[in-house]
């Protein structure tokens, strides 16, 4: 059975003590591969330092996460941009809109998000959106984009099924993680009735570890107790949840090959 974490970030100092036992733990898991979207500038050095030394395992995205934009996002953004034009990237991410704590940078993180999901269709490369109290601003700037949506993923979805359903209308994915798990939650009622087609697995570690670990530091490892919740939710072996949920994954972040 092979997973496919699509949203850890495993290059946060709450991992420093015991990274690579994390990374192992995650392959006997099946966990082969983990997706690792950037936060802001100054974790860049750190997310490229741990895929240079599992570089089979460990994929970077490049992005800047909207808790990170304020009024000086566009340097911020220009830096970006320069490690686009440096590295190689899976994708664009995290990025979007988060307006859960207060709306003071509204309109900066709307054009900051504006901002990269242009990157990633000058760049070819999907994107991967943060969505917190926000899915009004974040459908209203794709649709900017519009009919040419990008490709990506509603990362850790949160959102009812007309938010679902307008979100895979549009061709992204949803990013399902520990939160499916968490008694309810309601995303459990959600997923329930969303082709698997359409969901990648993710653990956002290491945040919302889901149950029975819940309350503890998340880790890739743990993606089998997301698999085995959607499994149960569709009536399925978590062997068949593994296998489309990775299939979406490698496609969607063009690693066939990898």
């Amino acid at each position: 059975m092979q997973l496919i974490d699509t949203h850890s970030h495993l290059y946060l100092p709450e991992f420093d003590s015991d990274r690579d036992q994390v990374v192992n733990r995650a392959i006997q898991q099946g966990v082969e591969k983990i997706c690792l979207p950037n936060i802001d500038t100054g974790s860049v050095k750190p997310l490229l330092a741990l895929v240079k030394k599992y570089p089979e395992h460990c994929f970077p995205m490049m992005g800047l996460h909207p808790s990170s934009v304020k009024k000086n996002y566009r340097d911020k953004l220009e830096k970006i941009h320069e490690h686009l034009t440096k590295s190689n990237f899976i994708a664009i991410g995290e990025i979007g809109i988060d307006l859960y704590w207060n709306d003071m940078y509204r309109e900066e993180q709307m054009a900051a998000f504006r901002e990269q999901v242009s990157l990633a269709q000058k760049y070819q490369l999907p994107i991967v959106i943060h969505v917190r109290e926000s899915f009004d601003e974040v459908f209203q700037i794709l649709n900017e984009f519009k009919p040419n949506y990008p490709k990506g993923i509603f990362h850790s979805f949160t959102g009812n099924k007309i938010h679902a359903r307008r979100a895979i209308e549009m061709g992204f994915k949803l990013g399902i993680g520990g939160i499916v798990t968490f008694k309810n939650s309601g995303i459990d009622i959600v997923v329930k009735d969303i082709d698997t087609k359409h969901i990648v697995l993710e653990t956002d570690s290491p945040y919302l570890a889901p149950v029975p670990k819940r309350g503890k530091r998340n880790e890739s490892s743990y993606l089998v107790y997301t698999a085995r919740k959607i499994a149960e939710l569709h009536k399925v072996t978590v062997e068949e949840i593994a296998d489309i949920t990775t299939q979406n994954a490698k496609k969607l972040f063009n690693l066939i090959n990898s």
